[in-house]
């Protein structure tokens, strides 16, 4: 077999569908985006890319190929409690590192905070970031912070086979300065790599948008328009950083490099972002939850300016980078991803899926299938209290973006195959019944 490309994955947290210019924001929200535009341009752009309600499910998701509901890896708890994955889920880094890649993850990690559970434990080969989330940082700026009851927010890193290790504190200052950090490691890892002529896997989930939306010094008043954007100026010249280094190291045919969002749009204000012309932000079912910028760039293979509205989902990532690597992915357990490259490369013209269903925790909250959108639980705004409907609403998503009209009279037809798609979801469920949320290290499914 032929050495296998090197992967780059930037996971930018809470970048709204409508911020970089390329998908109608950039210079309307105040700052332009020339390199992530300029890396649209270089590849395949995608309108219709879709992840789960928020970080911890998004990136359970990206990890395992699985829908969260099956993981267990619903939402972010409280520091030291069992979250994110159990160690029986097999993750992306490890089906690399498996075909003899060298992992890395530079960045929020959100899937397990206590040791077994870090990245470097689980397919990584080194971790520097941050094992939870942004927030953190406002702990210790907080009157009345205590840390003899919360534990105190760190940036750390790891090694495969040492224990992980606190290098600073996560505060404020610590914020506005970890994606250069973050940056400034992936560099240097993608240079070792190449001085070794080994393939990679540099996964690089930045900290930008999330609140609280801070830029680094350096970027501080940039735009004029504020801190939001600011940092999204500097998350623009981050991603223009670890593209240099790619192309610079003459890499960049044998680079698969993806760039994308976890979820839908911040929405805490001051710091609030935007879908562009989709409704609603993250912790909702709405388009603006589902739908985030998506890219990929991959010279000689995937061709340069196209553009495709057709329906993907993050955890497609999974089957595709497996393909792409060599890799099997297991047959143990359902894999809900499919893959993807036929599609990305332009074998085939169609995505390799129509559809997929939505939960929010535990909860059916919608299904997409091809134009089509179906609400069971309705809840437009994070909070507003969702309202669980009598008659579910169907949506056009073509015609109707903001998912405003409800056509289920019209197109009563369109619930059929939604319901056939939901049913062999909740058939599969009860077939292999999910990780209950918080399982210990040690759980395994029930033999049958």
């Amino acid at each position: 077999m032929s050495r296998p490309p090197n992967i780059v994955l930037i996971l930018a947290d809470n970048l709204g569908w409508g911020e970089p210019g390329c998908y109608g924001g950039g210079l309307l929200r105040g700052a332009p985006t020339p390199r992530i535009d300029a890396l649209a341009a270089q590849g395949l752009r995608f309108l219709n890319f879709n992840v789960e309600s928020d970080c911890v499910p998004t990136r359970s998701a990206l990890m395992t190929g699985r829908h969260p509901i099956r993981t267990g890896a619903l939402q972010s708890v409280p520091a030291g409690l069992p979250q994110g994955l159990t160690p029986w889920e097999v993750t992306l880094a490890q089906l690399l590192h498996g075909r003899g890649y060298a992992t890395a993850c530079f960045g929020k990690w959100h899937l397990g905070d206590r040791p077994g559970r870090y990245p470097h434990e689980r397919g990584f080969d080194e971790w520097y970031g941050i094992p939870r989330t942004t927030n953190e940082s406002m702990f210790t700026s907080s009157p009345g912070f205590d840390p003899a009851v919360v534990p105190m927010p760190w940036v750390m890193s790891g090694v495969r086979g040492e224990p992980a290790r606190e290098r600073h504190v996560y505060d404020l200052e610590a914020r506005r300065r970890i994606d250069a950090e973050l940056v400034e490691h992936t560099v240097d890892f993608i240079t070792r790599q190449q001085r070794a002529g080994k393939p990679f896997f540099a996964y690089v989930p930045l900290t930008q948008l999330h609140y609280p939306t801070l830029p680094h010094r350096d970027f501080a008043g940039r735009t004029g328009a504020g801190d939001f954007a600011d940092a999204m100026a500097e998350m623009d010249y981050r991603v223009g950083q670890i593209v240099d280094a790619i192309d610079a190291l003459g890499l960049g045919p044998d680079t698969l490099f993806w760039f994308g969002s976890d979820n839908g749009p911040e929405f805490r204000r001051p710091w609030r972002g935007t879908a562009g012309p989709w409704s609603g932000t993250y912790h909702t079912a709405m388009e603006g939850a589902l739908r985030v910028p998506f890219m990929v760039r991959w010279p000689g293979r995937v061709a340069a300016g196209g553009v495709t509205n057709e329906i993907v989902h993050v955890t497609d990532l999974y089957a595709t980078l497996a393909r792409v690597a060599g890799a099997a992915v297991p047959d143990d357990r359902p894999i809900d991803g499919v893959d993807q490259l036929a599609f990305i490369t332009g074998a085939q013209p169609a995505s390799s899926r129509e559809g997929f269903v939505y939960y929010i925790k535990d909860e059916l909250r919608a299904a997409k299938w091809r134009d089509w959108k179906m609400h069971l639980i309705l809840e437009r705004e994070p909070n507003d209290g969702p309202v669980h409907l009598e008659t579910p609403y169907l949506f056009n998503l073509t015609r109707d973006p903001k998912e405003e009209t409800d056509v289920g009279s019209e197109f009563s037809w369109v619930r059929g195959p939604l319901r056939r798609m939901i049913l062999a979801f909740q058939q599969s469920l009860k077939a292999n019944p999910p990780v209950p949320p918080g399982a210990p290290d040690d759980w395994q499914p029930a033999r049958q």
